[in-house]
């Protein structure tokens, strides 16, 4: 017997399965067809179920009506899990020509795949608890006689469906036996007609037009076979991904200038490379996946793209400048890491670590007033010459302005003669259509300005409000939550002005920052005006006043800091749970100066040392990370309070001890720094009863173990676990003890490597099709760490054969991951 993937418990259905004392059923079929051999038109069948290679098999009715025509033998029950392809066979001999027919007669509704053939398929529906399906079989022969049987299957509900890979540093993308990888997208691939393939030796221009670096978070909008939107749609549909930063030593030909003035194609190659993209993909015959160059809803959003503001910030001094002097629009977005979809049909985009491209020396803090420096360096705009310099560029064409918004200084008689204002233009969350090119992106101001990681609206209840929570990512900075003003409408999801709708739920309502207390209990505090205290003077910062409401938006770390919210552990990705409706937050990581052995609380509990490298390098801080869980009051999106506990802990098992490896981590599922979080679809059955968790690593600190990885759960539910006691150790021997709140430990049944990424990569973005068939993963930076002369990383040239020729540059690109027996990926 041959294992498709199915675990069973039994290895021959025609005999395990049959525990009768009646003849077996290849006896019966033998004897019965010797007697009618030779009856014009007879037939016989024998009809079985095969779960994943495995044959079941049964008696048939004992009919002894030698004239009847037909005879058929019909299966019996067996078990499979959701999710997993179940394949019913018939076989059936005549003297003249037969016609098959499968029907369902029993047990959740599942499509039937070559129903009039006797070979039929299904992929077992989401259960809770074992459930019986049953088939009837129909055999038909050429004087329209029919012999009827059934066959019953049993489906249990769904469990991780793979062997949980070993930890490795190839320069490929891994995945389990029996599943199949596909390149997709890459860095610089051409996404309009007429512009040419990429060569990928530095000299490729055109970025507008290819797909950008640094590919991020992901998400597929499906379409239907005439190009409308279809949110069931599986076969064909739109990759958006944004596209975060730079590797600027593969982009050029011998790598960046690194002189200023900055030349000016390579800076416009490099500004073009960000944004977002937009691409078709399609599913061929036999499953093979490819994208459309030349489709007519390709495009990219760039930093140099025309937006508009919306909510409470717009047309406000905040947002004035040079290009934009009534503070209602703007260019474009950058630094795009995680994002947000909505139920309405939009994609939103989120600008993390945008302060860092602009110039603004510190010369220029004689310009300024006491209260914008406070801002100015609470945001991290303090780089004298911008992250890439282009600032510096002196344009061809002199009335051009793309360069010269990246200086922030203050330069002329007012905010609307220079761009002192543009970073107050970034930090925001980006909400477009990506089913419409025509309609201006929104930047949704009432989200507050952060280093945004990603927008994750909460589960949508009709008649309740729509929450939005923000993970601000940077060490030491805060978590937050956005609720509308209006409740959710059902309606609403199909409503064909599709950002009207973000009008409706994402431009007034109120934002929130987290309290995370000792016992479990949390609070969200509103930042809103005459609520908010004055932020004291600390270090070189004079004492903050917020002006009004406008004020807290552009600056809510300022806010947070005011009202005392709790500092974490640099909070990234949020992921919410589709059938509890519980958030899941990423805390990648933490240092050892912003979180000190003394300086420990119960949602950041740790600082240990995970050393690395052959000398064993001390890391010491939180720099394996954890995932924390909430779950609001009542289940209700806009309850000012929930419990919390830490699901997860990372940890190198082979390196740690209990204080550290509070989730029982072994070698087959430890992980270090999550950083992308995404729960399976509730479209399929990866995304029901009990969802899976998807958790992606940003790592360095365990990478003298493993290229970065993702992992899959099914977690339980907050508070499963119990409160611990952990000892920290710091430098030199000194320990501190910590409470915290553990989730239920970990087990090979509940969490499993199922992908390792090639060299020096991150493993970013993650969502499916629909049916949950199709897994699309991003891979980011692959050989970040190489130089155009020397690349660290063939990838993804690499991944057929494992190596590539010498010099081939590594890029960026997102990968299809299927099952190989077409059922749903993980399961």
């Amino acid at each position: 017997m041959t294992e498709t993937g199915l675990a069973l418990s039994y290895s021959d259905g025609d005999v395990d399965t049959n525990n009768t004392g009646n003849p077996t059923l290849n006896a019966m079929i033998e004897a019965r067809y010797s007697r009618r051999a030779t009856l014009r038109s007879g037939a016989s069948a024998a009809a079985v179920a095969v779960f994943g290679g495995s044959l079941l098999a049964g008696c048939d009715d004992g009919g002894t009506k030698d004239p009847f025509p037909n005879l058929i033998s019909v299966g019996s029950s067996g078990v499979s899990n959701s999710g997993r392809v179940v394949t019913l066979t018939a076989n059936a001999t005549d003297n003249g020509a037969i016609t098959s027919a499968w029907v369902q007669t029993a047990g959740p509704a599942v499509t039937l795949i070559g129903a009039n053939t006797p070979n039929a398929s299904f992929i077992a529906p989401s259960v809770g608890t074992t459930t019986t399906l049953t088939f009837q079989y129909s055999a038909i022969d050429s004087a329209g006689q029919t012999t009827t049987g059934t066959t019953q299957v049993g489906v249990s509900p769904a469990a991780l469906g793979f062997t949980s890979l070993a930890k490795n540093k190839n320069d490929v993308v891994t995945v389990p036996a029996g599943y199949t990888v596909t390149v997709m997208t890459r860095l610089g691939d051409p996404i309009a007609t007429g512009v040419a393939a990429y060569k990928n030796d530095g000299t490729d221009t055109g970025f507008a037009n290819r797909i950008g670096d640094h590919g991020d978070a992901l998400y597929w909008y499906g379409l239907t076979a005439a190009g409308a939107r279809d949110d069931n749609g599986s076969v064909r549909g739109l990759m958006v991904q944004n596209h975060e930063n730079l590797n600027i030593q593969y982009l050029h030909p011998a790598g960046p200038t690194l002189t200023l003035p900055r030349p000016e194609a390579e800076a416009i190659k490099e500004i073009e490379a960000h944004g977002v993209s937009v691409t078709e993909y399609v599913e061929g015959a036999s499953r093979a996946w490819s994208y459309v160059q030349g489709s007519t809803f390709n495009r990219r959003i760039t930093p140099n793209t025309p937006v508009v503001f919306n909510g409470p910030v717009r047309g406000t001094a905040y947002l004035r400048t040079a290009f934009s002097n009534d503070g209602t629009t703007g260019r474009g977005t950058i630094n795009n890491c995680a994002n947000g979809h909505t139920l309405w049909g939009t994609n939103i985009t989120c600008e993390e670590n945008w302060a860092g491209y602009f110039a603004r020396p510190s010369s220029d803090n004689a310009a300024r007033t006491p209260r914008e420096l406070v801002s100015l360096r609470r945001y991290g705009v303090t780089s004298t010459s911008g992250n890439y310099g282009w600032a510096s560029v002196v344009p061809a064409d002199a009335t051009s302005t793309i360069f010269k918004r990246w200086d922030a200084r203050a330069t002329g008689a007012s905010a609307t003669d220079d761009y002192r204002n543009e970073p107050n233009q970034l930090g925001w969350c980006l909400e477009f259509d990506p089913y419409d090119k025509a309609a201006a992106p929104r930047k949704r101001t009432a989200l507050g300005r952060l280093g945004h990681e990603g927008a994750w609206l909460g589960k949508l209840t009709a008649g309740k409000k729509v929450s939005v929570y923000l993970g601000d990512d940077s060490r030491g900075e805060y978590f937050y939550k956005f609720v509308s003003s209006v409740s959710w409408d059902p309606a609403d999801a199909q409503n064909a002005n599709r950002l009207s709708i973000g009008d409706k739920y994402l431009d007034t309502g109120t934002l929130y920052v987290a309290k995370f207390a000792a016992n479990g209990s949390g609070s969200w505090t509103p930042l809103t005006f005459g609520t908010v205290p004055d932020r004291p003077a600390q270090g070189a910062d004079v004492a903050y006043a917020f002006a009004d409401q406008a004020d807290i938006l552009v600056n809510p770390r300022l806010a947070g800091d005011a009202v005392g919210a709790t500092k974490m552990d640099r909070p990234e990705w949020t992921a919410t749970n589709p059938v509890t409706g519980e958030i899941y937050l990423t805390l990648t990581n933490n240092n050892a100066a912003l979180r000190p052995l003394a300086g420990t609380d119960a949602a950041n509990p740790r600082h240990y040392n995970d050393p690395t490298g052959p000398a064993n390098s001390a890391q010491y801080g939180n720099p394996n990370g954890h995932i924390l869980r909430l779950r609001e009051t009542g289940d209700d999106p806009a309850a000012l309070t929930f419990a919390w506990d830490i699901y997860l802990f990372g940890a190198d098992s082979a390196d740690s001890n209990s204080d550290v490896n509070i989730s029982g981590l072994t070698a087959a599922n430890d992980f270090s720094s999550p950083d992308g979080l995404w729960f399976s679809r509730p479209s399929n059955a990866g995304g029901l009863v009990n969802p899976l968790l998807w958790i992606q690593t940003d790592d360095g600190a365990f990478t003298d173990r493993t290229n970065n990885q993702m992992l899959v759960a099914m977690p339980g539910a907050t508070n499963d676990g119990q409160p611990v006691t952990i000892t920290n150790r710091g430098t030199g021997g000194a320990t501190a003890t910590q409470t915290t709140r553990r989730g239920a430990l970990a087990t090979d049944a509940t969490l499993k490597r199922f992908l390792i990424g090639p060299v020096e990569c991150e493993i970013t973005g993650v969502d499916s099709t629909p049916d949950g068939r199709t897994l699309f993963v991003g891979i980011q930076h692959p050989g970040e760490g190489g130089t155009a002369t020397a690349p660290s990383s063939a990838w993804p040239a690499s991944q057929a054969t494992g190596t590539a020729p010498a010099g081939t540059r590594p890029r960026s690109a997102v990968v299809a991951i299927t099952r190989n027996d077409g059922g749903v990926v993980g399961l």
